[in-house]
Order: C-alpha cells, then sequence, then structure tokens
C-alpha cells in the first residue's frame, strides 16, 4: 500500500483519501473533489511506470491517451462508471472515473459452500443476462475487459443494478495482450477466473465470457473458483455434482461458457444472450402447460367431488375457522347437519388447540354415527391423533437440542411442529432461548476472530466466523467479514509463497522453507505450496549434504598436511 499518498492532492484538486489496491497495472486510490463545496468522491488510478526513460514515457503517454479514449466511450453505459478526467504530473499518469457506492458482488456470493445462500437458477441466470448486456457493450467498442470477478462487480446502492467497474487491464480485441502474463503479477483475487489463453498471451473476447461463467458456478455450488477441480485428462472444470440442483439446460450453458478451449468456448457474447433467451422462453411455455393441465385436472377433481354425497378429500380443519368454513360449504350440499353437532365439533377443536386432546376427542365421539359428518369427523380424530404425536415428539427434540447447546438444531426443528396452538407457544419459548443464545455466542465468536485477525492469524478469524450460525442476526456482516478475512488470507499467503521463490533464487533454501510453512493448509494455493515446498527441501537437503562433504575434504586436508613429518618443528631443548 501506498499510504504516502494519503493526504496528497493531485493536480491541485483530487485529494486522495485512501488506497484501494495495487494491481497489475497501477494503484487504485479514492480521492474527494476538493473544488466543490461537498467534496464528492472520486476513484483516482495511478498508472504503473516501470522506467524514466523519454522513449519508453513517449509510448507509455501515447497508450495512456489512447486508453482513456476508450473508457470515455465506455462511461457512456449507465452501468460502468463514467470517465471524468485524465492527467499527468511530475511524469505519473493519472485518471479520474466516477466513485460507485455500493457493495462488491463478493458479498452476495456464498463462500465454501459454508456461509451464504446458493443462488437459485432464476437469480443465475437474470445475474448473466444483466452483466453480459454491460460486456456486449464493452466488446462492441473493441475492448476486452481481461479481470471479471466478483470484486469488479459492484451492486450500486442507489438503484441495487451492478455496475462493471476497473478497467485497467482492459486490452484491443484485434490485438489482445501484448505478452505474458506471468501469474505472480496477477492480483489473488483474479486467480481462477482468468482462463487458460490469458496466461499465455492470447486473449479473446470469450475470455471474458469464461470468468462470468466461472463466477455462475461459485453462485450455485458456493465453491469459489480455485476450488473447482479440473478433469486430468480433458482439463474441463468438474463443477456439477448431485449437491448443485440445477437444470440440464442451465448446466449445459455455464459448461460451454468455461470451456478450457476457447475455439469450443460460446463465441460472442450475443450468442450467450440469445441461449439463455431461448431457455427462459422455453421454461415459461412448459410452466403455462404445466399450469394448463393443472387447471384441467383440478375441474375434474372439483366435478367428481360435486358428485360425491360426503364430498370426497375435504377434511375438517385444524383452526376453528377453517373448520365452520369446511362444514359452511359441507351444510350447503347436504342441507345438514343440525346446529349442535356443528357446535359440538367447534368445541372440540377449540379444546384440541387450547392443548386438551383427550377432550376434544370425547367431544367428537359424541357425535353420533348418523350424522351426516360423522365420516369426516372420524378422519379428523385419527388427524388430531397422529399431528398431536408428532408434535410432542418434535418439540421433545428441540426440547433436548436446547439443553446440550445446539440452537440452530431447535431453529430447524421448530418449523415441522404442526399448527397446534398449545404446542405452537411451547416451541415459541425455545426459540426465542435459541435465538438469544445464537446471538451472545455470535458476539462471543466475532470478539475472538477480531482479536485473530488484528494479529493477521486469518486462517483461525476464518474459523470462528464459520462457526456462527447461519440464523444469526450479524449474517450480513459475518459474510462480508467471510470475504475480507479470505481475501486477505490469500494475499498473505501469496505474499509468503513470493518471498520463499525470492529466498530460493538466492539459494537461502532453509528461507524459503520457513516462508513456506507460514501459509496454512486452508489456502487455495497449499498444492503448488506443497510442490515448492517438497522441490526446495530437496534442495536444502542436497546444499546441506554438499557443504558437509566439503567441510570434510578441508578436515581430510587438514589432518594429512599435519601428519607429514616434515610439516613437524624440530624440538629444541633450552637449558
Amino acid at each position: 500500500m501506498n499510504y504516502h499518498m494519503i493526504g496528497k492532492v493531485l493536480k491541485s484538486r483530487y485529494q486522495i483519501v485512501q488506497s484501494l489496491g495495487a494491481g497489475v497495472f497501477g494503484q487504485t486510490y479514492i480521492a474527494v473533489d476538493i473544488d466543490y463545496p461537498d467534496n464528492p468522491k472520486c476513484v483516482v488510478k495511478q498508472l504503473k511506470v516501470s522506467n524514466s526513460q523519454p522513449s519508453y514515457l513517449d509510448t507509455l503517454r501515447l497508450r495512456f491517451l489512447t486508453e482513456t479514449e476508450t473508457l470515455k466511450r465506455l462511461g457512456l453505459h449507465n452501468q460502468i462508471p463514467e470517465f471524468i478526467t485524465c492527467f499527468e504530473e511530475h511524469e505519473r499518469f493519472y485518471l479520474v472515473q466516477e466513485f460507485i457506492e455500493g457493495h462488491s458482488l463478493t458479498a452476495e456470493l456464498p463462500i465454501n459452500q459454508q456461509w451464504g445462500c446458493l443462488w437459485t437458477e432464476n437469480e443465475v441466470v437474470e445475474f448473466l443476462q444483466d452483466v453480459l448486456s454491460i460486456l456486449e457493450f464493452v466488446h462492441s467498442q473493441g475492448v476486452i475487459h481481461c479481470d471479471i470477478k466478483p470484486e469488479n462487480l459492484i451492486r450500486r446502492a442507489v438503484d441495487g443494478k451492478l455496475v462493471l467497474i476497473d478497467f485497467g487491464s482492459i486490452q484491443s480485441v484485434d490485438l489482445g495482450i501484448d505478452e505474458e502474463l506471468p501469474i505472480y503479477r496477477i492480483p489473488v483475487t483474479s486467480l481462477g477466473y482468468i482462463p487458460p489463453e490469458q496466461f499465455i498471451g492470447q486473449t479473446q473476447p470469450n475470455s471474458d465470457i469464461y470468468a462470468l461463467g466461472m463466477i455462475a458456478i461459485q453462485a450455485l455450488t458456493g465453491l469459489e473458483a480455485l476450488q473447482l477441480k479440473g478433469d486430468p485428462h480433458t482439463n474441463e472444470i468438474l463443477w456439477r455434482s448431485q449437491d448443485t440442483p440445477v437444470n440440464d439446460y442451465l448446466a449445459a450453458v455455464l459448461s460451454q461458457m468455461v470451456r478450457y478451449d476457447y475455439q469450443e468456448r460460446f463465441q460472442s457474447v450475443s450468442e450467450v444472450l440469445r441461449v439463455l433467451q431461448q431457455m427462459v422462453q422455453e421454461t415459461q411455455h412448459n410452466e403455462s402447460l404445466e399450469v394448463a393441465v393443472e387447471n384441467r385436472n383440478s375441474a375434474q377433481r372439483a366435478a367428481s367431488e360435486q358428485s360425491s354425497p360426503l364430498l370426497t378429500g375435504m377434511k375438517v380443519g385444524l383452526a376453528a375457522n377453517s373448520l365452520l368454513m369446511g362444514l359452511g360449504v359441507y351444510s350447503l350440499v347436504n342441507n345438514s347437519p343440525a346446529y349442535s353437532e356443528t357446535e359440538t365439533l367447534y368445541k372440540a377443536t377449540e379444546e384440541y388447540q387450547a392443548g386438551d386432546l383427550q377432550e376434544a376427542i370425547a367431544l367428537a365421539k359424541s357425535i353420533p354415527s348418523h350424522s351426516n359428518v360423522y365420516p369426516e369427523v372420524q378422519a379428523t380424530i385419527e388427524e388430531w391423533q397422529q399431528q398431536w404425536q408428532q408434535a410432542a415428539e418434535q418439540y421433545f427434540i428441540a426440547e433436548q437440542a436446547l439443553n446440550d447447546g445446539r440452537w440452530s438444531d431447535v431453529l430447524s426443528v421448530a418449523p415441522k411442529v404442526p399448527d397446534i396452538l398449545y404446542w405452537q407457544s411451547k416451541i415459541d419459548k425455545l426459540v426465542q432461548q435459541a435465538q438469544f443464545n445464537i446471538e451472545a455466542q455470535t458476539q462471543d465468536l466475532l470478539a475472538k476472530a477480531y482479536e485473530k485477525a488484528s494479529v493477521r492469524d486469518f486462517s483461525t478469524a476464518l474459523k470462528y466466523l464459520r462457526q456462527i450460525p447461519k440464523e444469526s442476526s450479524a449474517g450480513a456482516l459475518v459474510q462480508k467479514k467471510l470475504a475480507e478475512y479470505n481475501q486477505k488470507r490469500q494475499i498473505r499467503a501469496a505474499y509468503f509463497l513470493h518471498n520463499a521463490h525470492k529466498k530460493a533464487l538466492m539459494g537461502d533454501f532453509n528461507g524459503a522453507v520457513a516462508f513456506l510453512h507460514k501459509i496454512p493448509k486452508d489456502t487455495p494455493i497449499y498444492t503448488q505450496v506443497q510442490a515448492k515446498l517438497n522441490e526446495y527441501t530437496q534442495k536444502q537437503r542436497r546444499q546441506t549434504q554438499g557443504q558437509n562433504v566439503a567441510f570434510s575434504m578441508v578436515s581430510s586436508t587438514y589432518q594429512i598436511e599435519n601428519s607429514h613429518p616434515g610439516n613437524h618443528l624440530p624440538e629444541v631443548n633450552v637449558r
């Protein structure tokens, strides 16, 4: 972080107030425009300058001016930050863009299948259509974004729309990236979303489609891009499993978006949009057919019920209102029963809801067998007994869960208790106590997580956060912190890996291994860490053996020299 920039005023107008981080192509800051009374925020990007040679600066200046013209055109889209200005100061190049108030898509995505809700198919389709419409405009301007990832999609606070940001990596559609992109120059948050061809300098328009498809798969599965496995024979992403409920049509679309070979992928954004639209239309058509069939079946059932003297399938309701409504309809058809029988059944239902099952059954059984409602009463008694038993069983399960400290289980059992007022009032008390305990546990775990994060132990902090029940009212905060600490943990892991690489280049394999041991095993790059650990450990062992051999040779030489007769001084006797 370039903290020395904080407070600095550029062009006598834009005061830097916060660093947003560094990327491959430069540093990004939040600034305030001090020329305006309300000091509106804006984003300032400083282009990275590798050297100060005049020829290099001239080339960079030309490229900078070319790209700013592109950004002006892109900023005309409602879901892309507006371009404000660009300038050069002290041989540094800056561009200023609109600041988007909101939160990144990272906060909305499920993480590690442990926090946050998996997206529905409809949510994924709407997300794809929204972002694809932005990309369609971007590609029509002759550029590729090259860094589509959750952090670069902002949910704008004012209207809830997604905004595509950070066009610092844009490239010409015709030229692509000029050179290969080394992995150590790529931000950790971009890994997993960058397609294979981008690493070898063959970026295509559908490279952006690959990245977007990976985000959609994360939304459906809860797995981050680096957690997904690849087929060892085909290199295709293996993302669909039995735990991923998604229809075959959408699954095929997503798999086509993330094909390993860009030539086998969708070739344009318009093509993906067209296929998605066709899928939506077919789904709506099928749903209309299902509704029509259901309406026809309902009409047939209604006709069948009207022809039955006992109104086949009608049950006496559990609550008094629904019970009376049922009897009212029944009375119209049968011109019976007597008011006293209706009143008796109503009273039985009241007793049942109040918690006296035996009295409710006794009252119901007092209705004579010749009554028109008798068959329904018998069915109702049986239903009452089943539901009462179910309510008692679920209540005692919830009670045991509360006693055992399994508060989330209490909340999951509560909806299974049948709609009986007596049991609902009892389960509500357990739910209130469980919710209170969950909130207390949440505060304790949050405090522990903050403490560990303050000493950069992000793995333990994440462990504490993941213990927080999903039912906690702090859900949004927890999800935000999970995303934040997960990102910081990955950045820290990448930092240690980079330092280990530097130590190894200098031949300091002891230092390299020490840095690798600092990287937590649950980081996405740990597979790479293990490989480097094996490599550096072997080199460390060979280095130690070489040193031991050299020491042995020196020692042997010393012994030989000292054992030769000519090397001894003659003894002198002093009298």
